[in-house]
């Protein structure tokens, strides 16, 4: 905040004179000094402490959000084991917008004792990636079909503070924090797709380097997961043992680089890796203006979260930077609280319509045309359009259809290009092959590229509006 320079007061004075010849006058009165004007007030320091402590809650977030989620992952799968997730969601599935293409393969690695080995299986040309996660959600490293190919791979997951050798059949990957979530994609959609990505996921195997090429030990679960969501749980910390978390988790999940002057900042607050903080301690004023900080930050990403964080395009909002963040501590912070976990966008990028060609609301009342040129959209992997209600769940429907794609058989027109006909009731059974079913009220679409070609990441494609059928 910018302080303004004092006033500078000036005083005036004013001498009497006196006139005539021989004969005395009473001398003028000098006229009144202008009214003083009030110097302002000294800055109040503790304003500077609120406003970095601000600024530390949404910077530290992220870190916050995982390391509860994790506690709450392990307390049924324990460290360094994969959950599997088996089956797709459908109409029943409380959690908003999930997605029905892919089976999740997730895994927490703790890599403060020793590395994780990770064993990927032969692919056979099924997409799959395996983004991994440091403390602060950015995407350090994402193996799979894009990158590491469809051949059996060992690699060997290392934290900052590693030293030793490391044997030189694993490929290493360096992790710049000690907690990493593995958050794994397979490919179950079309005919038998969850049936394949099972038989997938069974291989995936995480190991402690010891443990490597062993029978290896069975890893306890640490406890009972809370029945409050993550984002609650943080939600509802005071200033205090926020801080104090954050001062601990820094101690093995260093800032970046770049985080220098945020480092600097988070210092002024006594906030330094592995120390105690000790916010009961501080002077009531101090202590106070670090809680109304919190306060005021918590309350920014509330607004924040009302917002459209994507681009729009053609009705469709597009998040185009996830995964890596730089210094961007607030969108970093947003997308957390709203994807934790989300990819690289060169795994995959997300639209979302809610608006059609002519910037209506999509209704079930009505009825849509989604159309894609030939060889649209452009991706490596697949494609896929979702349906969900106005509350993001997914839409119960006569095909037990919550997705269409290019894995689903589709009829393309003379041209190659596809129609999509999303609207409530079948479009007849010529149609129906190509029919995404809408609820009767507002509904959402998500548009999933996985694998998004170079057009795509440059944005030189963007997706076609949804427009009224006519």
């Amino acid at each position: 905040m910018n302080v303004p320079s004092p006033v500078m007061l000036f005083a005036v004075a004013a001498s009497a004179m006196l006139a005539g010849c021989g004969k005395s006058e009473a001398p003028t009165p000098p006229p009144a000094p202008p009214p003083a004007a009030a110097a302002p007030a000294a800055p109040n320091p503790n304003d500077a402490l609120k406003r970095v402590a601000g600024e530390a809650y949404v910077y530290a977030y992220p870190l916050m959000l995982m390391d509860v989620t994790r506690e709450d992952a392990t307390a049924h799968t324990p460290a360094n084991t994969f959950d599997h997730e088996r089956r797709l969601p459908d109409a029943s599935t409380k959690s908003p917008y999930p997605n029905p293409d892919v089976l999740y393969s997730r895994a927490w690695l703790d890599l403060a004792k020793e590395p994780v080995v990770l064993s990927f299986p032969e692919s056979r040309d099924r997409y799959y990636v395996m983004p991994m996660l440091d403390a602060w959600t950015n995407v350090f490293s994402s193996p799979g079909l894009r990158t590491t190919g469809a051949d059996k791979r060992d690699f060997v997951v290392v934290g900052p503070f590693h030293k030793g050798a490391l044997p030189d059949e694993l490929t290493p990957i360096k992790a710049p924090t000690d907690m990493v979530w593995v958050v794994g994609r397979i490919e179950a959609a079309g005919k038998n797709g969850v049936a394949n990505a099972i038989r997938l996921q069974d291989r995936f195997v995480a190991t402690p380097l010891s443990q490597w090429k062993k029978r290896p030990a069975k890893s306890a679960a640490t406890g009972a997961a809370s029945k409050t969501a993550p984002v609650d749980q943080v939600a509802e910390m005071d200033a205090g043992a926020y801080f104090a978390r954050v001062a601990a988790l820094l101690a093995r999940n260093p800032p970046a680089k770049e985080d220098a002057a945020m480092v600097d900042k988070l210092a002024k607050l006594g906030l330094v890796a592995g120390k105690p903080f000790e916010l009961a301690k501080m002077e009531p004023d101090k202590a106070a203006a670090i809680a109304d900080g919190v306060k005021t930050a918590r309350q920014a990403m509330a607004n924040s979260l009302k917002s459209n964080l994507g681009d729009l395009r053609n009705g469709w909002s597009i998040y185009w930077e996830t995964g890596r963040y730089g210094t961007n501590y607030g969108l970093r912070a947003v997308m957390a609280a709203v994807i934790l976990g989300a990819n690289a966008p060169e795994d995959a990028i997300f639209a979302t319509a809610t608006f059609d060609s002519q910037g209506k609301h999509l209704s079930g009342a009505n009825r849509y045309v989604l159309h894609f040129n030939k060889d649209a959209p452009p991706v490596q992997a697949f494609w896929s359009a979702s349906m969900y209600d106005e509350q993001g769940h997914l839409v119960a429907n006569p095909l037990s259809r919550y997705a269409i794609g290019d894995k689903d058989g589709l009829k393309r027109n003379g041209d190659g290009s596809v129609d999509v006909y999303i609207q409530k009731d079948s479009p007849g059974n010529d149609k129906e092959t190509n029919w995404l079913p809408a609820p009767g009220g507002p509904f959402a679409v998500m548009l999933r590229l996985y694998w998004p070609k170079q057009d795509v990441l440059d944005r030189r494609w963007m997706p076609p509006a949804i427009a009224p059928a006519t």
